[in-house]
């Protein structure tokens, strides 16, 4: 296994949402107000088809990349809001309505603990 920070396994789930199109894709960094994890990444998705395939796509980079599995998975095959759990990191894939009626930025988020992922490959 190669020795990854969670601050960087969240990078790469944000890459891997954003490779499969995720729309506003943002980092939480929750390690000072939870024991669950260091870092939620939040993304929305338009449709059950995309959500799907963003969700195996942050498990197929994530594996392929870094030789990590998640410890468990939630929702990615119903396509409303998928969770990946990987100890340090839970990445959350939301349809708009899930998103916004959750709203985990405003639950977790004070502002300076949010990070919004900016794609480095796009223009």
């Amino acid at each position: 296994m190669v020795e990854i920070t969670s601050k960087e396994l969240a990078n790469a789930a944000c890459k891997a949402l954003a490779d499969k199109r995720g729309r506003d894709i943002v980092t939480v960094y929750v390690r000072e107000k939870t024991a669950l994890c260091d870092y939620f990444v939040l993304a929305s998705g338009s449709n059950p088809s995309q959500i799907r395939a963003m969700g195996e796509r942050v498990e197929e980079l994530i594996s392929k990349e870094y030789n990590i599995d998640p410890t468990r998975t939630e929702g990615v095959r119903d396509g409303r809001w998928a969770v990946i759990d990987y100890g340090d990191v839970i990445v959350h894939i939301f349809n708009d309505d899930t998103r916004l009626f959750y709203h985990l930025e405003r639950l977790w988020g004070d502002g300076e603990n949010l990070e919004k992922y900016v794609d480095p490959d796009q223009d």
